[in-house]
């Protein structure tokens, strides 16, 4: 299956859709099927890769779609943190913790807090 998000204006994602890899033989073929099928000829369509094989990241819903980094980039969940060039996520300040325990990011301490 192929999956295609729908960009809004600022390249922000609106949906994201899955179209049979029958009809979506390859990008534009998925793109022509849906902007066909929404009766929307002027509709901004990306595909999108569920594994991450391209493109960075799988499109969620609210991911901005940098056009120079050929990326879709999760919103910016805190100030502090910071985007790696390379995978195209944020991270943190300082690594989340690896020792099997759950933990949330506190932005007032800028560091990770055990949840009871």
């Amino acid at each position: 299956m192929a999956h295609f998000a729908k960009l809004k204006e600022g390249n922000i994602v609106e949906t994201v859709v899955v179209v049979s890899n029958e009809v979506a033989t390859n990008e534009q073929a998925g793109i022509d099927f849906l902007k066909t099928l929404y009766k929307d000829e002027h509709g901004i369509w990306v595909q999108t890769s569920y594994n991450a094989n391209f493109r960075k990241n799988y499109a969620g819903i609210g991911f901005h779609y940098d056009v120079e980094r050929d990326a879709f980039i999760a919103p910016k969940p805190h100030d502090s943190w910071t985007l790696n060039e390379e995978t195209c996520q944020w991270e943190a300040p300082i690594p989340y913790p690896n020792d099997g325990q759950v933990y949330f990011w506190n932005e007032s301490s800028q560091q990770w807090e055990l949840i009871p």
